[in-house]
């Protein structure tokens, strides 16, 4: 079966986790997953590279989650919520990845979601006219 453009595509920074992409981060959600127990945790933070081993990972899923690329494991399937536990063992907040993901600081990340978010100019589907704040860039 042909993969269909996915209309989310070309929206920056916007990645659906749709039934294909599950499909495909299923066995990265799955280690993540399985950092819910402290003894996976332990042979996780003893041996990285040794405790993937244990899942059928792609090695760039594997690549992604040794260099904590987070947003790649985004794009290779992986779900934020998922996420949580390699970052949670990692003793890192929802806060400070999503910083790390927009390549903000923990601090302006913070003060850019108190004022509303991200701005829609430079964010919005490329098939979409700009607006005027857009045009004059």
């Amino acid at each position: 079966m042909k993969d269909e453009l996915n209309p989310f595509d070309d929206i920056p920074g916007t990645t659906l986790f749709d039934a294909q992409r599950s499909r495909q981060g299923y066995h990265l959600n799955m280690f993540c997953m399985s950092l819910m127990k402290a003894e996976n945790r332990a042979a996780f933070k003893a041996d990285e590279a040794a405790f993937l081993l244990k899942f059928p990972l792609t090695d760039a899923q594997r690549n992604a989650v040794l260099v904590r690329d987070w947003n790649g494991m985004i794009a290779l399937g992986g779900n934020i919520y998922f996420l949580a536990k390699l970052f949670s063992t990692d003793g890192k907040s929802f806060q400070q990845v999503a910083a790390i993901m927009t390549g903000a600081s923990q601090e302006d990340y913070a003060k850019m979601m108190l004022n509303g978010g991200r701005s829609i100019d430079g964010n919005r589907s490329k098939s979409q006219p700009a607006t005027p704040s857009e045009s004059k860039k």
